[in-house]
């Protein structure tokens, strides 16, 4: 269906927690632990919405070397998407 896509991003931002993820995202790249701060939610609690975000398109993470820090950011659009 033509409006998947649309409802799943729309399903991601109706919830007061990841709209504020958004919002710290719009300021740029954040690790976890940044958001972990800034919401003051258990860290399973923000997989949970990251995960949310992240397969509606939305967000996108990409693991550090380290492999402890996945820094996040909002997703750029793609032409298709505009």
């Amino acid at each position: 269906m033509k409006f998947r896509n649309d409802v799943k991003k729309i399903k991601a931002l109706a919830d007061e927690n990841r709209l504020a993820i958004m919002l710290l995202l719009q300021g740029g790249e954040k690790c976890g632990c940044i958001l972990l701060e800034e919401l003051n939610i258990t860290q399973p609690t923000l997989s949970h919405h990251m995960r949310l975000l992240c397969d509606s398109g939305l967000v996108t993470g990409r693991k550090e070397v380290s492999g402890c820090a996945i820094p996040f950011h909002l997703k750029e659009p793609s032409h298709s998407e505009r």
